[in-house]
């Protein structure tokens, strides 16, 4: 191993309640369990990471420093319950702006390894949509799908035409972290 394991964690759907575009504070709303998935991701040694995209940004519905405050916020909430990210990155492109942190292109994940010193293959990546695991498994990542926000409904009605499944499906970031470190997956 080259570098330190990381669990990569989307956002929208996979930490906090898929609301469409989180355009105001009021809107972004946590799991119950996201604090404490994020906590145990930092107790056994590996790092945390958000990687999220926002085309809000780019299509004009909100700031980027509301982003920025709302992920300034969460560091706070995590530091208060013994828990925090390793790093936060952020993709502001419309989707048809051919960047190269936009997942499903996995520049967001790279950016991270670079600058944290991670060994993409021996990390994770979690998410409730297609999209987070193709930036996964272009970055030679294992992806995991969780059932909140999209996952479900994609995991049921659109499974069959992925081409790839995911490593690993739970219901919930906190269920898929226990079975990382502690279940079913070497």
């Amino acid at each position: 191993m080259s570098g330190r394991r990381a669990i990569f964690l989307d956002r929208d759907g996979t930490l906090n309640e898929s609301v469409g575009y989180v355009n105001h504070e009021s809107r972004f709303h946590l799991y119950p369990w996201s604090v404490e998935a994020i906590r145990v991701i930092g107790e056994e040694g590996w790092l945390a990471v958000l990687v999220t995209n926002q085309s809000g940004i780019g299509r004009g519905f909100f700031p980027e420093k509301l982003v920025e405050k709302l992920h300034g916020e969460l560091q706070v909430l995590l530091g208060e319950a013994g828990a925090g990210l390793d790093g936060v990155y952020h993709c502001p492109h419309l989707p048809d702006a051919g960047c190269e942190c936009r997942k499903p292109r996995p520049g967001m994940l790279l950016r991270a390894a670079e600058e944290l010193g991670i060994d993409l293959a021996e990390s994770w990546m979690i998410g409730d949509r297609i999209c987070d695991w193709r930036a996964w498994w272009s970055a030679r990542t294992r992806a995991s799908l969780v059932q909140t926000g999209f996952g479900r409904g994609s995991f049921e009605f659109e499974r069959d035409g992925w081409g790839r499944q995911p490593d690993l499906v739970g219901v919930d970031v906190y269920r898929v972290i226990c079975d990382i470190f502690w279940g079913r997956v070497a």
